[in-house]
């Protein structure tokens, strides 16, 4: 029972359509009633057991695809967090009071992601249809007027494989993008150099998804008079396309905070020149600079999520004193807004991209308050760990949906 005095377990057990809970290991949690007796398995034969030692392949058919197909379903909902509807599956199964006899079965299966508080994949709800005797009609030829309805829903199923079998060329298709992807962006950010005597640690981790990859960048470049330009950037789309603008927004901030007076003149050039490169509208930014003559940090941001500025006490100020819309956001161009934060020895900055903080279903503010939770908890450890401590408390177990870049620079 909760809050809106409704019991949601009798809610589950009392659903007309068949209904599994799956841990991300596949494992049983929980199944309602309507699934035990449309599977004809009891409680105990399925709860707490491994979904494919309750429901193998069926060995005497070569080509049975079924538990393959289904794999690869739960798997993507768990990585990525999406829903994800099926094709028609042809599924045999075994009756367990007649074992050996396995019997011709189809299935129309939808898995959907539950989420736990921290906008992690917690369980996997596994929806699935019968459909056995809509494909038994389609294959009777002759069927009666009162069958011509079904056999029309059945012939669905031939269109629905060519589908799936679109969608795997496809899926192959991303996945070559994927790799061709990846390795230019390695190309185009390599691992930061020494910065004297200062110590950084950068962490990039692509997204779990063959779409979604090579939007993001980081940026390190010494400057006179003991001070360094650090940025982060995400271009708004993925793949191939993102790389190559990427690259581009790269190389003009990396050229521009060189020679700019500040955070905000360099993004002032580099927005003028976004208006020019198709793709790199909407692109987001945060530069900072940092001195370490008055230990002060000068920063300026189009549009990005916060910088975090970890002090030595374990407190944490987030750097929103001069937040500014996307590259390209406005139709004309306006100068971009300067801040500036002190620092003392010992403090740690960390700029991020979104990936690192932002899950679905929830505002980022909660993702904010995770970061800061993370920073206090290991204040006091250097870069490289910090690095280290931050992914391990805020990436999710499978992976992100969307790409994180991550810097540490020790203050």
């Amino acid at each position: 029972m909760n809050g809106s005095g409704i019991d949601y377990e009798v809610v589950f057990r009392a659903l007309p359509g068949p209904v599994a809970l799956l841990t991300t290991d596949l494992v049983y949690a929980d199944v309602n009633d309507s699934f035990l007796s449309m599977t004809g398995r009891t409680r105990d034969q399925v709860v707490g057991r491994y979904i494919f030692d309750v429901f193998p392949d069926n060995p005497g058919d070569p080509d049975a695809s079924g538990m393959r197909n289904l794999l690869a379903s739960l798997r993507r909902v768990a990585e990525t967090g999406e829903r994800d509807t099926m094709a028609l599956q042809r599924y045999d199964v075994v009756d367990p009071s007649t074992p050996g006899v396995w019997e011709e079965r189809y299935w129309s299966p939808v898995n959907t992601p539950v989420f736990d508080e921290d906008g992690k994949v917690a369980l996997i709800l596994h929806r699935v249809e019968e459909v056995t005797e809509l494909m038994r009609a389609r294959g009777r030829g002759g069927a009666a007027d009162g069958d011509r309805a079904r056999v029309l829903e059945a012939e669905l199923y031939t269109r629905a494989r060519e589908l799936q079998e679109l969608n795997e060329q496809l899926r192959r298709a991303h996945a070559r993008e994927h790799e061709v992807a990846l390795s230019l962006q390695a190309a185009m950010l390599p691992a930061p150099g020494p910065i004297g005597e200062r110590s950084a640690a950068v962490r990039y981790r692509p997204a779990v998804g063959a779409l979604n990859v090579c939007g993001d960048w980081y940026d390190l470049a010494e400057l006179p008079g003991e001070r360094l330009a650090v940025a982060v950037g995400d271009v708004v789309g993925h793949g191939l396309a993102a790389a190559g603008v990427m690259g581009q927004l790269r190389s003009a901030l990396s050229a521009a905070s060189r020679v700019a007076t500040g955070p905000a003149r360099a993004l002032d050039v580099l927005g003028l020149y976004a208006r020019s490169v198709e793709g790199a509208e909407s692109t987001t930014v945060f530069l900072a600079v940092v001195d370490w003559s008055d230990r002060t940090l000068t920063y300026s941001s189009a549009g990005h999520p916060p910088a975090a500025l970890l002090h030595p006490d374990g407190t944490v100020e987030f750097l929103d004193g001069a937040t500014d819309p996307p590259l390209g956001a406005r139709p004309e161009h306006v100068a971009r807004p300067q801040a500036a934060a002190a620092f003392t020895a010992g403090a740690s900055l960390v700029l991020y991209t979104d990936g690192l903080v932002e899950r679905r279903h929830e505002d980022i503010d909660r993702g904010l308050r995770r970061l800061a939770g993370s920073l206090a908890r290991h204040h006091g450890a250097g870069p490289e760990p910090l690095a280290d401590a931050i992914l391990a408390d805020l990436m999710p177990s499978g992976g992100a949906t969307d790409d994180t870049a991550l810097i540490v620079i020790g203050l």
